[in-house]
């Protein structure tokens, strides 16, 4: 997604965004049209997430339009479209055969939800490692003295399944918190799951297609930008703070 220009209001008129989603699809043949893969479905739903929380914009100032939020809360109106792509009644309206036009068979769709569960134990730990590993580099008052392999270590101890692969140091290669914005923030990637994993769970008591909670989802999250903490957004939504419960539903560590 990429924003050309950011609503806002100009001498009192609204000024429209100019926004865009840019994707790489699998290429059509000389005998048969694009077929997307799940993945490609799944970041297109992703993508335009992040489209409607720009050009559903209606705030003053450009600074505050559409994604210009905190971090670690911009992931939310991306990731929770994701959720429909895990819905039987989403999958059996928009996966239809491309020659037949039959639904997809209920078989695949519970083959494509279980499938999303796989691992999902080692991958939780997995991103707290990283998070953790980023807050102790972003933590340091003194100079240390050990390792950055040692140092690494120990910040991701609590979290370490396997046994540990002698010489290896992932921060060398930690792009992500040096220099790629994401310094004492990689949590938010985990962070954001909780948020989008609990707002779903109020299209899932009303109906995924319940045209009220989505209106409201429009005008107390999408709406706003960064007008107001996030919090308080979340809120407005939800009528409480987020819950963790629903992303441990959701990822089959509880029941």
């Amino acid at each position: 997604m990429t924003s050309y220009r950011d609503q806002h209001l100009e001498n009192g008129e609204n000024i429209i965004p100019h926004i865009s989603v840019v994707c790489n699809f699998t290429e059509p043949t000389a005998s048969r049209p694009s077929l997307l893969t799940y993945n490609e479905v799944t970041t297109f739903l992703h993508e335009f997430g992040h489209a409607l929380h720009g050009m559903l914009s209606e705030v003053t100032y450009e600074s505050q339009a559409g994604t210009s939020v905190y971090r670690d809360f911009v992931e939310l109106p991306s990731q929770i479209m994701e959720n429909w792509a895990q819905e039987k009644g989403w999958l059996e309206q928009v996966a239809l055969h491309y020659q037949t036009g039959e639904a997809m068979p209920e078989a695949l769709i519970e083959k494509i939800i279980e499938a999303d569960k796989f691992q999902s134990g080692y991958l939780t730990v997995r991103q707290l490692s990283f998070g953790f590993n980023d807050m102790a580099w972003h933590s340091i008052t003194e100079p240390i003295a050990i390792s950055p392999g040692e140092f690494e270590k120990q910040a991701m101890a609590r979290t370490e399944l396997f046994p540990e692969v002698e010489g290896s140091s992932m921060s060398t290669a930690f792009g992500h918190i040096f220099d790629g914005g994401y310094a004492a923030g990689y949590y938010s990637y985990k962070w954001a799951e909780v948020l989008d994993a609990d707002a779903y769970a109020a299209f899932k008591e009303n109906g995924i297609f319940d045209k009220a909670t989505a209106e409201k989802f429009r005008e107390t999250i999408l709406s706003k930008g960064g007008t107001r903490h996030p919090m308080e957004l979340y809120i407005d939504f939800r009528g409480a703070e987020p819950s963790v419960e629903p992303l441990l539903v959701r990822s089959g560590l509880v029941k």
